[in-house]
């Protein structure tokens, strides 16, 4: 009984010190996994604090410190804004007081010009050394004479410029000669004026080139003035009329240059309803 009694001590401590190991297990498991877990949770925490760190700033490079500030070039100054030129005066247009006497006809002709009355033709002339082309001269009083407000248009004549022979002649000359021409028929005109004469018209230079002071136009204008007042005289109308009332238009047949006692200037015979503008007759 002794033999089988040491076995069964042996058994009974080999079995306490199994039990107690196998209590010992979990204990250590479990501190294991809490040492675990817990640095988990460090390493976690740490890194969540990491992300939600600022980024740390980066020092700054050597030749961001010691380089120096580099300064723009000086903007250089602006150009002085050029001076305007100064603006030349109008040519002044130059008449001169005399000339040779001698004409240039101009070559040209063209078809009648209106609806009744008796053909009248006639030739433009200009004196010799003077800056009026005749031949621009004569294109210029036929569409003077074709105007719609002129005398051809109401049926007080038809007129039609010839380059040979004719009715009447249309001569431009310079003051002089002018006046020369318009005295042989007991005129005169002061170096100012024209006239008609027996053998036509008589522009003068000076009034051709520059109108008249009295006269509120061009004297692109004042030449239907000049015109339309002598031709009147060619056609028949002898009279000098007057102004018909301060503030209305003057008659054609008014001498405008001597004065316009309250009228507007006017350089045509019919108004635009096509009536004829008249007046007081004076001389």
């Amino acid at each position: 009984m002794g033999k089988r009694a040491v076995p069964q001590r042996r058994r009974r401590g080999r079995s306490r010190r199994g039990r107690g190991a196998r209590l010992l297990l979990p204990v250590l498991a479990l501190i294991v996994v809490s040492l675990g877990a817990g640095a988990a949770l460090a390493h976690y925490n740490g890194e969540e604090q990491a992300d939600n760190a600022a980024p740390p700033t980066a020092p700054p490079s050597p030749r961001a410190t010691t380089a120096k500030p580099v300064t723009p070039p000086p903007k250089p100054p602006p150009k002085p804004a050029p001076e305007p030129s100064p603006k030349k005066p109008p040519k002044k247009t130059v008449v001169p007081r005399s000339g040779p006497g001698t004409f240039t006809a101009a070559q040209a002709a063209g078809a009648p010009t209106g609806t009744g009355g008796a053909l009248r033709r006639y030739r433009v002339q200009v004196e010799d050394g003077v800056d009026v082309s005749a031949r621009e001269a004569a294109a210029e009083i036929q569409r003077i004479l074709a105007h719609p407000r002129g005398w051809a248009a109401h049926g007080r004549g038809r007129f039609q410029l010839v380059s040979g022979e004719a009715d009447f002649v249309i001569r431009i000359a310079t003051p002089a000669t002018a006046d020369k021409l318009c005295l042989e028929n007991g005129l005169d005109t002061h170096g100012e004026l024209n006239c008609e004469t027996t053998a036509g018209v008589v522009v003068n230079l000076r009034r051709w080139m520059l109108g008249s002071p009295t006269f509120a136009g061009a004297p692109a204008e004042y030449r239907h003035l000049i015109i339309n007042h002598e031709v009147g005289h060619e056609i028949g109308i002898r009279d000098h009329l007057g102004c018909p009332g301060p503030g209305r238009p003057a008659p054609v047949m008014m001498q405008q240059i001597k004065g316009l006692n309250g009228c507007r200037s006017n350089a045509y015979p019919y108004d635009e309803d096509g009536i004829y503008i008249t007046g007081p007759v004076v001389s």
